[in-house]
């Protein structure tokens, strides 16, 4: 018997990816890199799309603008701000554009909040969450107001704070496990004691937002929306801070499979989750371990004979979704170094690249037929690396151009580095322990750019095979900002140099945009 679909058993799907996600060392995105992963959100069906916090920075508050204009009406963009007029005005200066907007205000409400990081008494709190929030309201109708680190709030307090919202204007109430400390059944009798204190919150959307510190976020959300919460805050992979947050295809999942015993419905278009996780590990570089639930590539292997016999009978003996319902597909392209651009786009359609700009096709084809030479089977997932791949290049400070390895004697290799700067290129001959050490210090001869600390080198391959493409992560950091830059080529040199160049690219973007998520600000959760 198949579930009634109402307003009052839906659950709305509040995604925080570009903005809490994006706080996380390493994760910081570049502007194209958030339009294409707010397109892709939109394209999953997310209901509320937290963009950024608008005053953080002048590249934040143009990321909002830029990704409020290119918003449809099936969307809510919301900006982060704090319990401030300045910041309110400011978020709302970047949203006013989207034909749905959501201005998401918050302030501290537990005592060592109060006491050490606002240091301010608990009746001035109640003043800033009534003026915030009043001030938000005359703006647009959707204000969300959160209590940063409710649940180490005292309980009569939390009552007296979200009454304060509510009359002035609220109209969504998020209740954040700031730390990731309780456990689902006292997550759900929270909520279940606001409900029942709070005058007027039943006209109001009840959140929650989640951390992970000990592992239950997901727990813990689906606990709330037990209790009567109706808007999960999430992100993708469940990327965020420490730990990170609820993740967006677990929660997503387990009320779609689960609805026996949680009869609640979400606007999320699962065949669209595996997509979205690819993207942002391929725009963040970094990836899911292989066990992640949903979306790890092993979430719908079978190794051990008894399982592989069960599923050889009858797939429902050990799986009790299918791989397709979330974006998973069985590797059968047929497209080979003879296939044109048609089929190739084709293709790229059916991988969901409907809207991959003409540049990055174009290069994208030249690299897939180069690949097509080098390799007897291109796989899907061979595609998927090389377009990501390509889609980094775009708008990009340097590219690399050339690459000659002379020679390699007794671990000192010699090699000639040849990338454009500002579309100028420029050539380098050095030398290095190993190929891949000289190669990264021509590029930082070529750049100028010597100053960054290289703290990860991961090399994995893309599919099985001695001639699988591989697909390189860097992680570079320098003067407190960290960054990823990825690489894929059938060519490991290659791969890694594309990497470094993509990783050098985010550093030059991050280091035009000042950043002022300093002492805990923008942590609404």
């Amino acid at each position: 018997m198949s579930m009634q679909k109402t307003d009052e058993n839906r659950v709305k799907i509040f995604d925080t990816t570009l903005r809490d996600g994006e706080q996380s060392p390493g994760f910081s995105m570049n502007h194209e890199e958030k339009l294409r992963m707010a397109s892709m959100l939109e394209e999953l069906g997310v209901d509320i799309i937290e963009a950024g916090f608008p005053i953080a920075s002048q590249g934040d508050f143009e990321s909002v603008r830029a990704i409020a204009k290119q918003a449809s009406d099936t969307v809510a963009i919301a900006g982060l701000c704090r319990a401030s007029t300045k910041d309110i005005d400011r978020a709302w200066e970047a949203l006013q554009y989207a034909p749905k907007a959501r201005i998401h205000t918050f302030i501290s409400t537990s005592p060592v909040h109060m006491k050490y990081k606002l240091r301010m008494e608990p009746e001035a709190v109640l003043e800033a969450i009534h003026n915030s929030v009043s001030h938000a309201a005359s703006l647009t109708n959707d204000v969300e107001w959160s209590p940063e680190d409710g649940t180490r709030t005292e309980p009569d307090f939390l009552v007296k704070s979200i009454t304060t919202a509510v009359k002035a204007g609220a109209t969504t109430i998020n209740v954040p496990d700031t730390v990731g400390y309780l456990v689902a059944d006292e997550y759900a009798e929270l909520i279940r004691m606001l409900l029942n204190s709070v005058p007027g919150l039943d006209k109001c959307t009840i959140s929650t937002h989640c951390h992970n510190d000990l592992g239950v976020a997901v727990a813990n959300s689906l606990g709330g929306v037990s209790a009567g919460a109706r808007q999960i805050e999430c992100t993708i992979n469940g990327i965020g801070e420490r730990a990170g947050n609820a993740s967006l295809e677990e929660v997503a999942m387990a009320l779609q499979v689960r609805g026996d015993r949680l009869p609640y419905w979400t606007n999320i278009d699962s065949t669209k989750l595996l997509r979205a996780s690819q993207m942002l590990q391929s725009i963040t570089g970094f990836s899911v371990q292989p066990n992640k639930a949903i979306v790890g590539a092993n979430a719908f292997a079978h190794e051990s004979g008894i399982h592989q016999d069960g599923m050889l009978k009858n797939a429902q003996t050990y799986e009790i979704m299918t791989p397709e319902s979330v974006g998973w597909t069985k590797t059968n392209l047929v497209l080979g170094k003879h296939s044109g651009r048609a089929a190739f786009r084709d293709k790229l359609v059916q991988l969901g690249y409907e809207d991959i700009g003409e540049n990055a096709f174009q290069d994208a084809f030249v690299r897939f037929k180069d690949l097509a030479d080098h390799k007897k089977e291109v796989t899907d997932e061979d595609i998927v690396a090389l377009v990501d791949d390509s889609a980094s290049d775009q708008a990009a400070s340097f590219t690399l151009d050339d690459l000659k390895i002379h020679s390699i004697v007794h671990g000192v290799a010699r090699v000639d580095v040849t990338v454009s700067v500002e579309g100028k290129a420029q050539t380098v001959t050095t030398e290095g322990n190993g190929a891949v050490d000289a190669i990264f210090k021509g590029i930082k001869d070529v750049t100028g750019l010597q100053d960054q600390k290289l703290d990860l080198y991961q090399v994995h391959a893309v599919t099985g095979g001695t001639d699988a493409q591989a697909k390189v992560t860097v992680r570079l950091s320098q003067e407190g900002r960290t960054v990823s830059g990825t690489g894929a080529d059938y060519d490991t040199l290659f791969a890694s140099a594309r990497a470094y160049i993509h990783a050098l690219n985010k550093l030059q973007s991050s280091e035009r945009r000042v950043h002022a998520h300093r002492g805990g600000e923008g942590e609404a959760a």
